[in-house]
């Protein structure tokens, strides 16, 4: 049985601005602005969560120095 990958319409639309693309350069600075677009919405939704108090200073410290890594289990 064959698998096919369905795309939705972003995706499609991200393909067909790729293959207009003739050099590696073109794809590197794409990938730079849609890495900066989604920095860009990432702080804005921090903004949004320390203007309406859901984060703070004190909760700021708590995940920095929170440990969360999973202990390694070595065997004797």
């Amino acid at each position: 049985m064959e698998q096919r990958t369905i795309l939705n319409e972003a995706q499609l639309s991200v393909l067909r601005l790729l293959g207009r693309m003739k050099t590696i350069e073109e794809v590197n600075e794409l990938r730079q602005v849609i890495s900066n677009y989604y920095a860009q919405k990432a702080t804005a939704q921090m903004d949004q969560l320390w203007d309406s108090g859901e984060w703070s200073e004190n909760k700021n410290n708590w995940v920095l120095n929170e440990h969360l890594r999973t202990p390694y289990n070595y065997a004797d």
